[in-house]
C-alpha cells in the first residue's frame, strides 16, 4: 500500500472513531437514556426489597420448579447472586427490549426530526459508515443496560442476602467465583439476545423522519410479538419470533450446560440482525434526505 493511501486511510479511521465517540457521548448524556438506565437499575432494587419483606417473617420467596427464568426467585434468600438471574429474567421480556427499542428507534429518525441528519451526511462520514456507527452505539447501549441491571442486582443481593456457593438448576454445587463467571456470561448472552430488536428498531428508524413514531412503532411491534408468542395456535411460527428463546439463558445455570436453545437464540438474533440490518442499509442509502 502506498504512502498516499495510508495517509488517506488514517484520517478516515480517526474520523470513524471520532464519530463513534461522539455518538456514544451524545446518547449517554441524554436525560432519556439516563432515565431508562435508572428504571432498569430500580427493578432489581424493587425485587430484592419485595423478597426481603416477604421472607423476613420466615416465609418462602415463592415456589420454584427447578426451571429457569422467574423460578430463580425461590433461591434468592439462600444466595443473593440469584437476584442477578431473577432481575435479568424480569427485565428481559419487556423493560430491556423497550429501552433498546427507544434508543434504536430514535437513532436515525431522531436526527431527521431534529434537522441534524443532513449536516451529519455533509461531513465525510458517508451513509454506510454513519449507519454502522448508529448500530454500534445501540449495541453498546444493549451491553451497558444489561450490565446496569446485573450490577444493581448483585449489589442489592449482597446487601440483603447471604452470598456463597450456588446450587445449579441441575442440583450440583458450584463455587461463588464460578457463579460470578456464569452471571457475567448470562449478562452477555442477554445483551446478545437484544441484537434482533436493535436491528429492527434501526430499520424502522430509517423509514420515518419522526423519532417518536419510530420509537412507538418499535415498542408496539415488541409488545405484539410478545403477545403472539403466548398464543398456542401459533406454535409453528413462534420459534421464528425474536423473543421466543430469550429466557434460554437459564440453561447456563445447568450442569452440564444445555446449549440447544442458546444456540438457536443466538442464531435467530444473528438472522434478524442480518435481514433488518441489510434492509436498513438499503433504505438509508437510497433515502432522500431533506432534513
Amino acid at each position: 500500500m502506498s504512502q498516499a493511501e495510508l495517509a488517506v486511510r488514517a484520517p478516515r479511521l480517526m474520523w470513524t472513531f471520532g464519530l463513534l465517540r461522539s455518538e456514544l457521548v451524545t446518547t449517554f448524556r441524554r436525560w432519556r437514556t439516563l432515565a431508562l438506565l435508572g428504571v432498569l437499575a430500580a427493578v432489581p432494587i424493587l425485587v430484592g426489597i419485595a423478597v426481603k419483606l416477604e421472607t423476613q417473617d420466615g416465609g418462602g420467596a415463592g415456589r420454584g420448579d427447578g426451571g429457569g427464568g422467574p423460578a430463580f426467585i425461590a433461591q434468592i434468600t439462600n444466595n443473593g447472586l440469584f437476584l442477578v438471574f431473577t432481575a435479568l429474567a424480569a427485565t428481559l421480556p419487556f423493560f430491556l427490549p423497550m429501552a433498546i427499542g427507544v434508543v434504536a428507534g430514535d437513532s436515525i429518525a431522531g436526527e431527521a426530526s431534529g434537522g441534524t441528519l443532513r449536516y451529519l451526511l455533509v461531513a465525510p462520514a458517508g451513509r454506510t459508515r454513519l449507519l454502522l456507527t448508529k448500530y454500534a452505539t445501540v449495541m453498546t447501549f444493549c451491553v451497558v443496560a444489561t450490565l446496569v441491571v446485573a450490577l444493581s442486582a448483585l449489589t442489592v443481593g449482597a446487601l440483603l442476602f447471604p452470598l456463597g456457593d450456588l446450587t445449579t438448576i441441575s442440583g450440583t454445587q458450584i463455587s461463588f467465583a464460578e457463579g460470578l463467571g456464569r452471571a457475567l456470561l448470562i449478562a452477555l448472552v442477554v445483551a446478545a439476545s437484544l441484537v434482533g430488536i436493535a436491528a429492527l428498531g434501526l430499520f424502522i428508524s430509517t423509514m420515518t423522519s419522526s423519532g417518536i413514531a419510530a420509537m412507538a412503532t418499535t415498542v408496539g411491534l415488541l409488545i405484539t410479538v410478545q403477545i403472539l408468542d403466548q398464543i398456542p395456535q401459533l406454535h409453528a411460527l413462534q420459534p421464528y419470533f425474536f423473543s421466543h428463546y430469550w429466557l434460554s439463558f437459564a440453561d447456563l445455570m445447568r450442569e452440564p450446560v444445555y446449549w440447544d436453545d442458546l444456540v438457536k437464540n443466538l442464531g435467530l438474533q444473528a438472522l434478524y440482525a442480518a435481514v433488518f440490518g441489510s434492509a436498513a442499509w438499503a433504505r438509508f442509502t437510497a433515502k432522500d434526505i431533506t432534513a
